[in-house]
């Protein structure tokens, strides 16, 4: 729960430091004094998005850091998952903003991101501010009150993984079905084209070699003749050939090789030489012999050539392999044409299997649903009765709708305060004060089913007054109770006396302009800030009898389990 508070350079606070209690405590104060700006204050650091004007005037920077206690709350886990360090009695969150409009965002003095920000403080603090009462509009609100009386945590997850399985297996059978579709309206063209690339035996490189041997045909001469020149210059000719030449010279050198033994390894040198010469003339020989114009061999790599060359254009590639690829994909096609049946009959099954287990976890999802159901019709019209609507209907209505991701049911909350009046949806026919009673009924039912440390109501009493007001004070109080910190910004003196503690925020003007404060108040200037809100500026002694009354009636030690 939230220890203690420090803003500095925020709107129009130039410096608050405030500590909190753990029970039920009030914060009251003049309208326009800045209750709203330290409301603002704690959202920004609980994730919300900053803005530059937030900063004070003349401010280059403000920062915004709280203390929890989060000791009883087993968070530990969240900490090490996310790599930050952990002490339950002091945890730390801080955001800094800048005139720039940079922010930086720390817990326990390692920097998050915003949205790491968001996910713990939605953890650590609930602000219920008076638009949060339109949320009776929304189903996904009513649903998450049924879930959370019912206790359907573990179940909704293990819905929502069948859910997920399920929609993964009709999307993989809604796609082969769209394929084979697909190729069934163009089945004969698939086969033909299939056909034409495989009667084209394509293979890997085929291009390149034929496109080489047919540049080797058109030169037939060129290199038949440069062939002849070699073996010539090598084996004959008018003048002694290469290789004759070379065994003379040996043969001169090894005839001195006794009297001159450095000849003899020149000789030797050249004797293999002569033999490399001799290998290389018999291969010219061979590949002269070899070479020759074929007229039907060049028609033959032509035709193949232009055939190649057609199905490239045609299918807009430009390699043999590209080709290839599209022959293999189209093979893939005729297969699911050919076998496409049985595929889709396994993907049917898959489908069906996935659906039906949806359903059954569905089901038993809606019967915890029907159980919560009854218990939050039951217990808010007992919590209701007691706030000024003694003729109060409620009734949670669940009907069947399709499989969903959060499951088979369509749920509404109706309400009827009066006998003759038709149970309609709550948000369309209960007042405003109405609407600030069933929340504040819900949040007190829902706060005792989830570990959330600190609940922060601002003017949740609005379009109430008098005992109505001493009975909403009544339940924040209790709510108050079993390690939790509620926080309520009134305007009523009747719940302004139920807190344990009591916070008053005003305005001061300055020669530097209007600031905001905040403070603790004693029993004596409790009395008189009561007092003021019963009888206004004009603080009459009948007034602050009252108010003794009222604080006398609900003293901090009337509250069970506070300290």
């Amino acid at each position: 729960m939230l220890k203690h508070l420090t803003i500095k350079n925020f709107a129009l606070i130039d410096s608050l430091d405030m500590d909190f209690c753990p029970g039920f405590s009030v914060m009251t104060g003049e309208t326009g004094a800045g209750k709203s700006i330290i409301l603002g204050a704690v959202a920004l650091l609980l994730g919300q998005r900053a803005d530059s004007k937030s900063i004070k005037q003349g401010a280059s920077k403000c920062t915004i850091e709280a203390h929890f206690d989060l000791s009883r709350y087993e968070m530990a886990d969240f900490f090490a998952e996310n790599d930050i360090d952990y002490d339950a009695d002091d945890c730390i969150l801080r955001r800094e903003l800048t005139s720039a409009g940079k922010s930086r965002s720390f817990i326990n003095d390692t920097p998050v991101s915003l949205a790491l920000m968001r996910l713990l403080g939605n953890r650590l603090v609930d602000i219920h501010s008076q638009h949060q009462n339109m949320l009776l509009q929304q189903e996904s609100f009513q649903m998450d009150v049924l879930d959370i009386i019912g206790g359907n945590r573990e179940m909704l997850a293990d819905y929502r993984k069948a859910f997920k399985e399920y929609q993964e297996a009709q999307k993989a059978l809604d796609r082969l079905r769209a394929e084979v579709a697909k190729a069934q309206e163009n089945e004969d063209f698939i086969r033909y084209q299939h056909r034409e690339l495989e009667d084209a035996m394509l293979t890997e490189g085929l291009q390149d070699e034929l496109e080489q041997e047919s540049e080797m045909l058109s030169h037939v001469e060129d290199i038949k003749g440069a062939l002849s020149e070699a073996d010539g210059r090598l084996s004959s000719g008018e003048q002694m050939g290469a290789l004759a030449a070379v065994r003379d010279a040996q043969r001169q050198l090894e005839s001195i090789r006794e009297v001159y033994p450095s000849a003899g390894m020149l000789a030797d040198r050249l004797d293999s030489c002569h033999i490399e010469l001799k290998d290389i003339a018999q291969e010219i020989g061979s590949m002269a012999e070899q070479v020759d114009y074929d007229p039907r061999r060049q028609a033959d790599i032509d035709d193949k050539l232009s055939l190649i060359y057609g199905l490239e254009k045609k299918h807009h590639v430009d390699t043999v392999e590209a080709l290839m690829a599209i022959r293999d994909d189209l093979k893939q096609q005729l297969d699911r044409l050919d076998n496409g049946s049985d595929a889709l009959d396994d993907l049917e099954k898959n489908a069906r299997q996935a659906f039906e287990q949806c359903e059954r976890v569905a089901g038993k999802l809606t019967e915890q649903r029907k159980k919560a159901a009854r218990k939050v019709e039951k217990e808010l019209t007992e919590r209701l009765v007691p706030l000024g609507i003694p003729k109060v209907r409620f009734l949670v209505s669940l009907k069947e709708k399709p499989l969903a991701a959060d499951g088979h049911d369509m749920v509404q909350f109706l309400f009827s305060a009066n006998t003759n009046s038709p149970l309609q949806p709550v948000s369309e026919v209960a007042s405003g004060g109405e609407i600030a009673r069933v929340m504040l009924s819900l949040k007190a039912m829902i706060s005792g089913q989830v570990q959330l440390p600190t609940i922060i109501f601002d003017e949740i009493d609005t379009g109430v007054s008098g005992k109505i007001a001493e009975m909403m004070g009544n339940i924040m109080a209790e709510m108050g109770q079993c390690d939790r910190q509620v926080i309520s910004i009134t305007h009523l003196p009747q719940i302004a006396s139920r807190g344990r503690v009591h916070y008053k925020v005003y305005k001061e003007e300055t020669s530097e302009g209007t600031r905001t404060h905040m403070l603790r108040l004693n029993d004596e200037e409790r009395i008189l800030e009561i007092a003021q809100m019963l009888s206004g500026s004009e603080v009459t002694d009948a007034a602050i009898v009252h108010a003794r009354e009222l604080l006398g009636r609900t003293s901090p030690a009337s509250f069970k389990g506070e300290n």
